[in-house]
């Protein structure tokens, strides 16, 4: 059986294979203030600063932002490596992710 993580960390991959992911804290922080991001996802082993950091950014443009696994499934989620941060840009993908994660922070 395929549990909610699984899933979303299938649509992460999805994302990622059809260029619609960025990640690490700089250049996903770029293109969230470019407009670019409809969904922050952020590790729960990130550091606080960035937790702020992002909570804080993505929250002023209006941009849903989720608390989710770890930097090192995030990083395995997108074949790479751990990553504390991911800005997903498709809309609808994003919209999925958001309905499968019932609880927002």
């Amino acid at each position: 059986m395929i549990n909610n993580n699984q899933k979303i960390h299938s649509y992460i991959g999805l994302a990622m294979r059809a260029g619609k992911v960025v990640s690490g804290d700089d250049t996903t922080l770029k293109d969230l203030k470019k407009g670019k991001v409809n969904l922050i996802i952020i590790a729960e082993d990130a550091s606080d600063n960035t937790k702020k950091l992002f909570k804080d950014k993505s929250a002023y443009r209006k941009v849903d932002q989720i608390l989710f696994s770890t930097k090192v499934e995030l990083g395995l989620s997108i074949g790479k490596s751990p990553r504390a941060v991911l800005g997903i840009k498709d809309k609808a993908l994003a919209q999925k992710i958001l309905e499968l994660v019932e609880v927002k922070i």
